[in-house]
């Protein structure tokens, strides 16, 4: 048995040996004519199962059509892009190069490398794109990012291993401006009133698969807490306190290799968030039936971890909003809906930071931006005290 590659565009043939008894049963071979020595030389390997043998010599052909490495159509993207990383870049200059190793690094990989490379998606990349711009990635740092595997991917192509490259994105910079204008003003996207949020949690119950209710309760939570769905669904019995009502934030889900996992919080420290009136009763029907003090509150039907994407899939979001009228509504929206509620009630700045996590509190302000109440109020404020000031007796000092 040799151990070589075939070389490429050799002819193989292929058989399995299935030799009963053995650990690894099935025996995979290829053979062909040597095209520089005119030998018959061979390559074998030994399988558990015929699916997996099959796949070997499917991979071995494909080796010998393209002259790629028989294991690289298995890999995941992690170890392809490693492999082929040089090959895939060539041409670039080392102020290029740069970023785009720093954004496969910090954002390809850890989002999208556990991933094997003939399993990615067009929609498993704009998940992770759109999860780079929710993080507060700068434009340059996502379009380096997409740009690194977009040139991996398409190595994949000319390997044969992919017939397209579902990496290259329409439309990313234009989510990247609605998020820029979101940052802008966060209050022209929150929902108006409470009856609107619970109108909206009903409505994503009724279209979910099996009405499941613990969508309603995901959305009402985000909503009066102003949280993002992440730091919904790593809610712990533990976390909150029924007697003050105070919930202690510590983290969140979000992706990761292999699925959804939890980890800190985006401000790396723990935060309180009041729990208001209206949600108390749904929150204690959870704190009772919890079993535990690190069980959790909020889950999927099956009881798996919940992240903004799921919530969007499992209650057909984009529908539902539609239908209700609030075309520009995303998940994230439920958390600047509770900030700009809360503005509205008078929290003061520095509570509403904390409340918020914001690390700075230019973040915060955009949420007080007066509302038209508000300025119809100011105006009658300062009528009042210029008529005031015309009286013959003149204004009157304030008590204090």
């Amino acid at each position: 048995m040799s151990t070589s590659t075939p070389p490429l565009g050799v002819s193989l043939s292929a058989d399995v040996e299935v030799r009963p008894g053995r650990p690894k049963p099935h025996r995979a071979r290829v053979r062909w004519i040597d095209p520089a020595t005119g030998r018959r030389t061979s390559k074998s390997e030994s399988f558990e199962e015929l699916e997996q043998a099959q796949a070997w010599l499917d991979a071995m052909h494909l080796a010998a059509q393209g002259g790629v490495d028989p294991h690289a159509a298995t890999m995941r993207l992690a170890q392809y892009g490693d492999s082929v990383w040089t090959l895939a870049m060539r041409g670039l200059e080392g102020k290029t190069l740069d970023p785009y190793s720093a954004g496969w690094r910090k954002r390809v990989v850890p989002t999208l490398g556990h991933l094997p490379v003939r399993m990615l998606t067009n929609g498993a990349v704009d998940r992770a794109v759109h999860s780079w711009i929710a993080d507060g990635c700068s434009r340059s740092t996502v379009k380096n990012s997409i740009a690194a595997l977009v040139r991996v991917m398409e190595q994949a192509v000319r390997d044969g291993i992919r017939d397209r490259n579902p990496a290259r994105l329409t439309g990313w910079q234009r989510d990247y401006q609605r998020a820029e204008d979101e940052l802008d003003d966060p209050r022209a996207l929150a929902l108006p009133d409470w009856a609107a949020l619970t109108t909206l949690a009903a409505a994503l119950v009724e279209r979910s698969h099996g009405h499941y209710p613990g969508w309603g309760d995901v959305v009402t939570f985000a909503g009066g807490t102003a949280a993002r769905i992440g730091e919904v669904s790593g809610v712990r019995k533990g976390d909150i306190d029924p007697r003050t009502w105070i919930w202690t934030v510590r983290r969140q889900t979000t992706t990761g290799p292999g699925g959804l996992i939890d980890k800190g919080t985006k401000g790396k420290r723990a935060r309180e968030v009041p729990i208001i009136e209206e949600l108390r009763p749904m929150v204690a029907a959870k704190l009772d039936a919890a079993p535990a003090p690190d069980s959790r509150l909020f889950v999927g039907p099956r009881g798996g971890r919940i992240s903004t994407a799921v919530l969007r899939d499992a209650t057909h979001w984009d529908e539902v909003v539609n239908a209700l009228g609030y075309d520009y509504l995303r998940r994230h929206d439920l958390r600047h809906t509770g900030l700009t509620w809360m503005a509205d009630a008078g929290v003061l700045t520095h509570v509403l930071q904390k409340i918020a996590g914001h690390g700075s509190l230019t973040t915060t302000q955009r949420y007080l931006h007066p509302n038209r109440r508000s300025i119809t109020a100011a105006g009658e404020a300062l009528t009042k005290h210029l008529s005031a000031m015309r009286s013959p007796n003149g204004p009157r000092e304030a008590v204090s």
